[in-house]
């Protein structure tokens, strides 16, 4: 029978698997089943990769569009064109200048960003791979790659798609990888190729395979994966393989200690898992610059008003012909039929616009735009690589209850025993070697050989290097051989162990029963060389004792409780012995089980349900997963400051909790509240289940605790004492509920229950639900500034969604944040020191802005009341123009990158009394003036002198920066006074300027009056800076005579 026969009879003899919606079918190599059937080619994405924002044909109308979105951009704009439209007393330019300039560089430094990252995709969809076609190897480059390519993959080398583990250069049939792009996870992760694929390992063998796949479409989740590989032999039954995340090699993962893989492409391109868990970055908005906004509204409310007003009294005024038409200044006809509005609004109101640009220009100098970093109240930190240093180190171990925690004697050990249960001397011999083998074969750990030099030979004494997925179990495996058991290997499926005696034992595989977070535990079965068979489990206590022997429970109990209050991740270890009866059923059930592409996880656990029943405990280990230097007191700090923590990792359960310990994100005296799936249970009521919880910690926390009395701020650090532990599958209940229950309500229940909570640790979550949470905290009431701070490719998501975002340096994380930080402990000072003092900075920054932009144009309005509401200008075009862009623009910058001192008076406190004196003392001044420009001079030279001394005045911290840029931006202003009114401009209509400037200086009542209205309008500043002064010294001198009394009467 033909192939195409074979297959056609084996999908019908798979019951229930036919092909469903949401899987696909990959034919390995294009190479078709029946040779009689011309083979069509499935049309699946291509391998190119897209991260960046606009294209050449897009960037034009994309980035205006995504620019006049801003209030402040498009408030200007409308200026702008009212001033091309209607007849204004200034020129377009006056607007249209500052917003051409703005629009210009901004889009110029996002055109460069965006240029960065399709240069950064470029290199990675033109990389060179290598394809096998036709039994030889073809050099591609890597977006060229499609669904069903045979890919060739080198040691050190990123895989170029999401691949199906083949065959590899071991002859077990095994590779090596790190993803610490993707996870976060430093440590080598071992694949396994498909058995029956392992011996195709060179080219010609790997092009005569003829199989395809049937696996689920493309999801994002990094941890699971589900499918099968049929192949075909000729005149054979088709053989059929189960697939699983252990077979598959992930898009940007590294290939470690393996010479080449061969590995068939299943998802390509933005199909990858990686792409799929990829947020697209969006433009981060601080809450500084979103309040501009609204203060804007409010300030172009005031403007608004003020024109109303006086387009009012200007018709008022001119109700009286002889006002209106002077006899040297009579109106033609089209003049008397057209309305106006006062127009000293519209070249007034476009200069503090610039406010905005500055704010943001200014936030971009500091590191991408973030200054939220001072009203943060919500962190959410990964825990592997980012709290600890991902190295674990054993600590001690418990036989029968007998504490370990010195090397055993190869005659007669030495042990210490527990509490009450001092008779026992010690375990016996049997069962020390007997606990000492199950930590040499319950895992998954593989070793890495020890380099070769050429022509040297390998000192005996050098020992191998232990790679596994789980740091933990490097750490038990190393723990055991201090004990006297060293494991040496796996090979040809045989597990090979040197005992205490130095004789090496070999141990069949036989099955692995891989950990889950539902189980909490993995098993091994193994078989000895004398045809016993056995199966060795170890996980948390808590998934143990409910399935050995009760009456062998306590004597271990006491040394895992007491463990686990030191911080110490506990594991327990249990044992049975198997028939061959018993084996033959599991080895069935567990071969059906790893076939079916529907329901696969829950038949598999099943299976391992039965299996690990009944078993005998044998004792316990205590390991110690290291935290980063000084990570507890960040967090203790953190606390102290008014923070909430959240701890969101993909780690399992127990270790993150107990990290969380040690880091004391969770103390001693924390209630823990559970919603994970070992509670909500995998039922079909788990819903009904979930609900009940919700509904019990809900009224715990929130309906039960009486209102304190008062205003207590940020009273949970006092009142409360909840900790929330919630894994990645019952948040995928309670966030995305079935369409049948009638559980939306659960996300609201949820997130009340968080926010009561001093610290929540998140556990077993996917990239994107831990976006999901720093969005869903985000959006809550108040709108709260996140914080998030990760190191891998799996945290990026999170990152993106916050306000800020920190990443590790070095890592993927690290350059799609806004912040990159070496180690988590820096976070205080950021936090703490910089973010206070950047918050006080852009706190004057907005204060100041809208000071000196209403000392600007207060002047004009008052001036209304003088020239008959005539729209006639007070300052310049050119003044206009320059003042926030070069004359107050470079100090105020200074101040607010280099600040290091309080803020003194609030800048708008003494805004209404310095304005009063300043106009008055014009209006009052005797000084000659030759004209409305003059006049219009002086002002402008008082306004520009008076607020860029009140910045000086505010200034705490001098550099020469700010001494430059103070001193400079006055100096320049006289400068281009003198120069913009000395020469004849032939651009312009009327040389109203000529002169005014350089002959208005040459009066001595106009330097008076200058120097006096300036130093008047400070008084008020300078007078409270003095007593402020006063206060503070007198307050120093008495602390220090209390200090001084104090110890002179101890002396005595």
């Amino acid at each position: 029978m033909g192939h195409f026969g074979s297959a056609r009879i084996f999908k019908r003899n798979c019951a229930g698997e036919e092909k469903r919606v949401g899987t696909r079918t990959v034919v390995v190599g294009h190479r078709p089943v029946s040779e009689a059937d011309a083979y069509v080619a499935q049309k699946f994405c291509d391998n190119r990769i897209v991260s960046s924002k606009y294209t050449v044909w897009n960037f034009l109308p994309k980035n205006l569009f995504e620019q006049f979105r801003r209030i402040a951009n498009f408030y200007f704009l409308i200026i702008f064109l009212v001033q091309v439209i209607v007849d204004t007393p200034t020129s377009p330019v006056t607007s249209g200048l500052p917003l051409f300039f703005v629009i210009t560089v901004t889009a110029i430094k996002q055109g460069y960003e965006d240029w960065l990252r399709h240069r950064a995709d470029n290199e990675v969809n033109k990389s060179n791979v290598f394809i096998i076609e036709n039994a030889k190897q073809v050099q591609k480059e890597s977006e060229k790659i499609k669904v069903g390519d045979i890919v060739e993959v080198k040691a050190d080398e990123t895989f170029p798609c999401d691949l199906i583990f083949l065959a590899s250069s071991s002859t077990d049939g095994t590779c090596y990888v790190t993803t610490a792009s993707l996870d976060g996870e430093s440590n080598f992760k071992t694949h396994y190729a498909v058995r029956d694929t392992t011996v195709l390992c060179t080219d010609e063998a790997i092009d005569s395979l003829t199989a395809t796949i049937e696996c689920e479409q493309p999801q994002p989740d990094l941890y699971k994966f589900v499918g099968r590989i049929i192949m075909y032999r000729s005149n054979q039954e088709p053989v059929a393989r189960s697939l699983g995340p252990e077979n598959l090699l992930l898009k940007g993962a590294t290939l470690k200690n393996t010479k080449k893989i061969y590995g068939v492409a299943v998802y390509t391109g933005m199909e990858t898992k990686m792409a799929l868990n990829y947020q697209g970055k969006s433009q981060k908005r601080s809450a500084v610059e979103k309040s501009i906004n609204a203060f804007l509204i409010v300030y172009l409310c005031i403007l608004l008003s003020k024109a109303t007003v006086c387009t009012t009294l200007k018709y008022v005024w001119q109700s009286n012909p002889f006002n209106d038409e002077p006899w040297y200044n009579e109106k033609t006809k089209k003049e008397r039929e057209t309305f106006k509005v006062n127009g000293f609004v519209f070249h007034s109101v476009c200069s503090s616009v610039i406010l905005s640009y500055i704010c943001k220009w200014q936030g971009d100098f500091l590191h991408q735009g973030k200054v939220d970093f001072g009203p943060v109240e919500f962190v959410f930190t990964d825990k592997t690589g980012t709290l600890t240093e991902n190295s674990m180190e054993f600590i001690e171990c418990c036989i029968d209850g007998h504490k370990y925690k010195d090397c055993i004697s190869e005659v007669d050990g030495y042990s210490q025993t527990d509490g009450p249960l001092k008779y026992y001397g010690k375990a016996e011999k049997s069962r020390e070697e007997l606990f000492l083998r199950a930590l040499c074969l319950c895992h998954t750990v593989r070793i890495k050989q020890a380099d070769q030099v050429d022509g040297l030979i390998g000192h005996p004494e050098c020992k191998n290097t232990y790679i596994s997925s789980s740091p933990d179990e490097i750490a038990l495996v190393k723990g055991a051989e201090k004990y006297g058991f060293t494991f040496l290997g796996l090979e040809n499926d045989f597990m090979k162990i040197r005992n205490q005696k130095n004789e090496t034992e070999m141990y069949q595989l036989l099955h692995t029963l891989n950990f889950d977070p539902v189980r909490r535990r993995m098993s091994v079965i193994v078989r000895t060389t004398s045809g016993k068979l056995l199966l060795f489990c170890k996980g948390a206590d808590s998934s143990i004792f409910p399935r050995v022997q009760q009456e062998e429970i306590q004597q271990t109990k006491v040394h895992v409780d007491r463990n686990a209050m030191d911080g110490y991740r506990t594991l327990c270890v249990a044992f049975k012995e198997l028939t061959q009866k018993e084996y033959d059923r599991i080895d069935r059930q567990l071969n059906e089980a790893k076939m079916a592409l529907q329901d696969r996880e829950e038949k598999m656990a099943k299976v391992f349900e039965d299996t690990e029943a009944d078993m005998h405990l044998i004792g316990a280990t205590a390991v110690e997963d290291r935290l980063q230097e000084q990570s507890a007191e960040t967090i203790e700090a953190l606390h102290a400051a008014g923070m909430k923590v959240w701890v969101l990792t993909g780690d399992k359960m127990e270790t993150a909790k107990s990290t969380c310990y040690a880091c004391r994100l969770f103390q001693t005296s924390t209630e823990l509240l559970e919603l994970t799936a070992r509670v909500v249970g995998e039922s079909e009521r788990k819903e009904d289940r979930l609900h009940e919880l919700l509904m019990d910690y809900h009224k715990r926390l929130i309906q039960d605790v009486p209102k304190p009395r008062g205003s207590l701020k940020r009273s949970w650090t006092l009142s409360q004492d909840y900790g929330l532990i919630i894994d990645g599958s019952t948040l995928s209940l309670i966030l995305n509920p079935s369409q049948d229950s009638s559980s939306s309500h659960y996300k609201n229940i949820f997130l009340q229950i968080c926010l009561k909570c001093t610290a929540v640790l998140c556990c077993r979550m996917a990239p994107l639900q831990k976006a999901q949470i720093v969005r869903m905290v985000k959006n809550t009431k108040g709108s709260p500034i996140t914080l998030s701070v990760g190191d891998g490719a799996n945290d990026v998501s999170m990152i993106l969604e916050a306000h800020v975002g920190i990443g590790k340096e070095g890592r993927q994380a690290a350059r799609n944040s806004d912040y990159a930080v070496p180690k988590f402990k820096h976070l205080r000072k950021l936090l703490l020191a910089h973010g206070h003092l950047y918050y006080v900075r852009i706190a004057h920054l907005v204060q100041y802005f809208f000071y000196k932009n209403l000392c600007f144009i207060l002047p004009q309005f008052l001036y209304q009341f003088f020239c008959g509401f005539s729209q006639q200008p007070l300052y310049d075009a050119a003044y206009l123009t320059m003042y926030n862009i070069c004359f107050t623009s470079l100090p105020i910058l200074a101040y607010s990158l280099l600040e290091q001192g309080w803020m003194g008076l609030s800048t708008l406190s003494a805004l209404l009394v310095q304005d009063t004196i300043h106009w008055g003392g014009l209006s009052q001044c005797t000084c000659p003036v030759f004209g409305n420009w003059t006049f219009g001079t002086i002002v402008f030279t008082v306004l520009v002198f008076t607020v860029t001394l009140k910045l000086a005045l505010d200034t705490r911290f001098w550099t020469w920066m700010n001494h430059f840029v103070i001193w400079g931006s006055l100096a320049f202003y006289v400068f281009f006074s003198f120069f913009w009114g000395g020469v004849i401009w032939p651009f312009l209509k009327q040389q109203r300027m000529y002169f005014v400037f350089a002959h208005m200086l040459t009066s001595v009542s106009t330097w008076l009056a200058i120097i006096l209205l300036i130093f008047i309008s400070l008084f008020p500043e300078i007078l409270l800076i003095v007593l402020k002064s006063i206060k503070e010294r007198s307050h120093q001198v008495r602390n220090k005579m209390k200090y001084y009394q104090k110890h002179h009467h101890l002396s005595y």
